[in-house]
């Protein structure tokens, strides 16, 4: 009969997991048809060897669990397991283990050998058991097929907590079900048919609570933080492919989740330990975690040949072979700092894949035993490595950042209430999180969001900015956005996934997928990324090619000190990160409460999870082959990172109220102040002048080698090592900044910033850098460069009136000036003066200054024994613009060099024309300095200093006393009170007219010709130009 078959594929999952079970009564329930069972008791010791987290169960237990089995209707109605009320505890492991972990590793061991071989047993049963004659073989394989392709699972009220230290994590979820649905994703009865070789099922979830709570030393929770998450659903779509009809493993697994709106919120005591937890859950990736160490090497090892079975492979850059596993965690510290090729929580996440969709291993998918391991190892050569891809998407995501006050009740013995304040929320539309991998050789994952932007709520440290009552707009709150809105930008985030209509999955067509890395970058550029999302995009890619011809590359392998494991695989990691374009105001509001979060940050400190361990360097190092030099020299795995941000516009406003005397000690490592704060009621200031900084595009490439300190170890060891090994020893960034361009701005009543006026001019700039890795190895090499910097500036040019001047002083002195509560009071006549009404001319224009310096290079290096820096600077030039007779602008040289000064002395050097010299006139100056690090050294080597200086001409005339002296001073014809032309949207980039984008990296902030850099400091370098008063003196 079926129950001959069913029941002892479902006893063996019951039994595994379930302590004190009868298979006598279960078997008897289960032929009833339905099962119930209460307080149950799980096998904690089986689900930590089974799931093999760095997590030991502290309790587990399941107060009902129903069983419903349709003997009648088998093969048309799912069999029903419904879970009520399941708990579990967990905590880290550490070195000292838990009583029932104390109990005996060696029985763990042993009830974990007996219980995987329990539920072997039935499995020996069915494949053994002499065949009905009335079900057929093949009758009795595909009903079983089909009953558990359409198990459906019900658990109500999951409990899950995690503690650490004095954090308490829990998450309930109210309920959560998985069943098969159709290729409509409703709910049906489906199975895998010759036509169709695809599973779909969905598994929803309703009523997420996250909690994060403080304990204190007995273990109790005194206050009940808000929760971090709240009565949150989302729904999961499983989507399996299979090549035929007895594949025992998918070829294609598609999982993606989708959340409609995920509201989280985070107070000031719940920071630090959110901050632990995504700290733990880096170290989990990583494998870095300090507490997973020697003790557990042997269970790991027993636990990984007990589960792996049919498991192929690994993602990412983990290890593979799990057999190394003992290798792999006595590792040196190095490999645990390498980003990403170490066995942590992803590689554990990767082994479950295949096995939540293998039903029918065979009979060695469960022995315990080393040949058993062995045989399924060679199996898993043969098997492919199925594609996964792993997908979360969320409409609309908010974090809001709450302050906490301690509020005590009307009774004297009632308890304290803790009572929380929004200050600042973060809203973020269109979210995206892609995950595709195919074993060891590729993985990749992408990252993006359509818009997001911060805003300020309530008030901030006494001072009620934002408060009702205060009647700012929303438009005033808001001092960080990027991206688009999903109206305006679509549903681009769900393309190709689960829940987008179009996608190949949907329309019955076999999804294609990019595994070719040169393909991938062709097609997932960054200008393709920035079309699907507008706000950010992170594309992180990692490849693994075997050299040799095999399946080689495992990193345990790799860790070794031997060059040659190099050689067997060619390994690449890069990472592509990319801003759109982004608008940033930083006021007294956005400041402070920036700075707050800072301090919530780090008001607790926590013991890091990875302790570095002292640096000793083996004496005894084996100097490699010359094959292995050579195969270092072809290629040598690099780790690429480059980030960009497209189009950053940051306003620097002046201070409304400075309080960062109470934040900036503690921040700094310091005490705060004990004075209290008296803040008194807060009035905006209006016109409120602030820095506008454009930039079209900031560019950071950092490059670091995948293996440092086994690489340096060997090259270290090479009496001549090659430059090209010499490279890539070291780690590398590379700064560019392109159209850099600032100026003053007011922002008005209206809420509108008026048109900037220009103090810098648009520059570009480059500064690099490299590091040696692991310097311990070259003290005996001392000329090998430690660090070495290069700083490349073209030309700056910078422009201003005494009342711009005077105007980023007040602006400057409003932030360095702590403890201002009251407004901040800003003199109208110099804002006035300052931004000009746009099309009115002034009676007396001020004079402007303007300093320009051209081809700066400057150099620094460092090794072991001297310090060394150098540098040049093309020439200087600094002049004057003033009024001139006819309402023409004259220039006045001050300051230019270089000069050809022979001649100087004479009245003709002022009357003569001046062509531009050659561009390969020295530089105006130039100069090298080298300095010892030790008074040892100083006396063989001693302190160089070479300086070369070009002739320098000054000019000393009255227009620089003029500028110097100015002062407002209220004027008869100019009204006070003035509100400007031409303005722009609050926290909006200046538009700029068609004429004026001809080029993008020398656009001005404004056309406004006054203002503009002049012909003179733009001139050529070493050019001399004509002045415009001859006879003036000297």
């Amino acid at each position: 009969m079926l129950e001959s078959y069913v029941t002892p594929i479902l006893m063996s999952y019951v039994n595994r997991y379930i302590k004190n079970l009868k298979p006598s009564d279960l078997q008897l329930s289960l032929w009833g048809g339905d099962v119930v069972l209460s307080k149950l008791e799980l096998k904690l010791d089986v689900l930590e060897q089974e799931l093999k987290l760095p997590f030991s169960f502290l309790s587990g237990h399941i107060h009902e669990l129903r069983i419903h089995v349709p003997w009648t209707k088998l093969g048309s109605e799912p069999v029903v397991i419904t879970i009520n009320t399941m708990e579990c505890i967990l905590k880290l492991k550490d070195g000292v283990q838990e009583d029932h972990e104390s109990s005996g590793s060696s029985s763990t061991n042993r009830s974990t050998t007996e219980s995987a071989k329990s539920s072997v047993k039935p499995r020996r049963i069915q494949q053994t058991a002499p065949s009905d004659p009335d079900l057929p073989p093949g009758y009795v394989q595909s009903l079983i097929r089909r009953v558990v392709n359409n198990v459906n699972i019900v658990i109500n009220n999951l409990i899950l907590k995690y503690v650490e230290d004095d954090i308490v994590l829990s998450v309930n979820i109210t309920s959560a079900e998985c069943y098969t649905v159709d290729e409509f994703w409703d709910r049906a009865f489906m199975d895998i048919s010759a036509n169709d070789l695809v599973l779909r099922k969905v598994v929803n979830f309703s009523d997420c609570t996250v909690c994060l709570d403080k304990r204190n030393a007995s273990g109790k929770i005194e206050f009940y933080q808000d929760p971090l998450l709240y009565k949150c659903s989302f729904k999961t779509r499983l989507h399996f492919t299979y090549d035929n009809l007895n594949s025992k493993m998918p070829s294609v697994i598609k999982i993606h989740t989708l959340v409609e709106s995920l509201k989280l919120s985070i107070t000031d005591q719940q920071l630090p330990m959110f901050i632990r937890i995504m700290q733990l859950g880096i170290a989990l990736y990583y494998g870095e975690l300090g507490n997973f160490k020697e003790g557990e090497n042997e269970d790991l090892v027993c636990h990984t040949k007990d589960i792996l079975g049919n498991i192929s492979g690994v993602e990412d850059e983990t290890g593979s072979d799990m057999q190394y596993s003992t290798q792999y965690i006595n590792q040196e510290p190095y490999m645990h700092q390498d980003d990403d090729q170490q066995q942590g929580w992803v590689s554990w996440a990767w082994s479950f894949v295949p096995a939540i969709v293998s039903y029918d291993d065979g009979e060695d998918d469960y022995t315990g035993t080393e040949g058993g391991t062995i045989l399924h190892q060679q199996k898993s050569q043969a098997l492919k490595d199925p594609i996964v891809s792993i997908g979360f998407y969320c409409t609309k995501a908010t974090v809001t950042f709450k302050l906490t006050e301690m509020q005590a009740e009307s009774s004297y013995y009632s308890p304290q209430k803790v009572k929380s304040k929004e200050v600042i929320l973060w809203e973020q539309e269109g979210t995206t999180v892609e995950a595709l991998m195919m074993g060891e050789p590729f993985f990749d994952c992408q990252i993006g969001f359509v818009g997001c932007q911060a805003m300020c709520l309530k008030g901030i440290m006494g001072i009620k900015d934002f408060e009702e009552n205060v009647n700012r707009s929303d438009a005033e709150a808001y001092f960080f956005s990027c991206g688009e809105n999903l109206s305006t930008k679509g549903m681009t985030y769900l393309t190709n996934s689960l829940f987008d209509y179009r996608s190949p999955e949907n329309n019955g067509i076999r999804a294609e997928f990019i595994l070719d890395a040169a393909h991938h970058k062709e097609t997932y550029s960054e200008i393709a990324g920035m079309q699907r999302f507008g706000a950010f995009y992170m594309d992180y890619l990692y490849t693994m090619e075997s050299t040799s011809g095999k399946v080689s590359g495992n990193q345990q392998e790799l860790s070794s000190s031997k060059s040659e494991d190099l050689i067997n695989v060619q390994e690449m990691s890069t990472k592509s990160l990319i801003v759109g374009p982004l608008n940033l105001r930083l006021d007294s509001s956005a400041v402070h409460r920036i700075m707050k979060m800072i301090v919530c940050a780090m008001e607790h400190e926590y013991e890091p999870y990875n302790k570095p361990k002292p640096d000793i360097v083996e004496g005894n190092r084996t100097m490699p082959n010359s094959e292995e030099v050579a195969s270092l020299e072809e290629y040598i795995p690099t780790r690429l990172t480059s980030f960009t941000i497209l189009k950053c516009t940051i306003t620097i406003s002046m201070a409304e109220f400075n309080l960062l005397g109470h934040l900036l000690p503690i921040i700094m490592g310091q005490k705060s102040s004990s004075g209290l704060l008296n803040a008194g009621s807060f009035q905006p200031l209006r016109p409120l002048p602030a820095i506008r900084i454009l930039m079209d595009k900031i560019n950071l490439e950092h490059s670091v080698p995948m293996y440092a300190e086994q690489l340096v170890q060997t090259v270290s060891s090479l009496s001549q090592p090659s430059d090209n090994l010499l490279h890539y020893c070291y780690a590398h960034c590379y700064l560019k900044i392109f159209g850099f361009q600032a100026g003053l701005t007011s922002l008005d009543i209206r809420g509108s910033y008026c048109l900037p006026t220009p103090i810098i001019p648009s520059f570009s700039t480059a500064i690099y850098g490299k590091l040696l890795k692991f310097p311990k190895y070259w003290t005996k090499q001392s000329h090998v460069p430690l660090t070495e910097c290069i700083f490349e500036l073209p030309n700056l040019t910078v422009q201003a009136t005494r009342a711009q001047t005077l105007l980023l002083q007040t602006i400057y002195q409003s932030w360095s000036h702590v403890g201002n509560v009251s407004s901040a009071v800003v003199n109208e006549v110099l804002l006035n003066e300052v931004f000009q009404t746009l099309g009115v001319k002034s009676k007396n224009p001020l004079p402007t200054l303007e300093g320009s310096v051209q081809n700066v290079e400057l150099k620094y290096c460092s090794t072991s024994l001297v310090k060394c820096a150098s540098g040049t600077v093309g020439s200087i030039k600094i002049c004057a613009k003033a009024p001139g007779d006819g309402g023409k602008e004259k220039l006045i040289p001050l300051i230019q060099g270089p000069s050809d000064t022979r001649d100087l002395h004479s009245s003709k050097w002022l009357n003569e024309s001046r062509k531009p010299e050659s561009l390969l006139a020295p530089d105006m100056v130039a100069f090298t300095i080298q300095n010892p690090r030790y008074m040892d050294y100083c006396h063989n080597s001693g302190a160089v200093l070479l300086a070369s200086l070009q002739g320098l001409a000054v000019n000393i005339d009255p227009v620089l006393y003029t500028w110097l002296m100015y002062q407002p001073q209220k004027r008869s014809s100019r009204h006070i009170q003035q509100q400007p032309v031409g303005t722009v949207p609050l926290g909006m980039p200046v538009t700029r007219k068609k004429e004026d984008e001809v080029s993008v990296g020398s656009v001005p902030l404004a056309k406004q010709q006054s203002n503009q850099a002049s012909e003179y400091a733009s001139s050529p370098v070493k050019t001399k130009t004509v002045t415009g008063t001859p006879n003036r003196p000297y």
